[in-house]
């Protein structure tokens, strides 16, 4: 652990999440500290824009 310790934060939370995986992969009997999924958690994070259903310009030489 001493390796561990000298290294940046970032690269501290790499190895956690490098753990974690090994964890999951190896132990799948034991559970890492994970978020459950709620419905809308992700709501906000995405934009689409008001013209996604109209056609692209690129393609309007194949249409009539």
């Amino acid at each position: 652990m001493k390796k561990v310790s000298v290294l940046p934060e970032n690269l501290k939370e790499e190895v956690s999440d490098y753990v974690d995986f090994l964890i999951s992969k190896y132990l799948p009997g034991e559970s890492v500290n994970k978020k459950p999924l709620k419905f809308g958690m992700m709501k906000g994070t995405f934009k689409m824009s008001p013209d996604f259903d109209e056609p692209l310009d690129d393609f309007k030489e194949y249409m009539p």
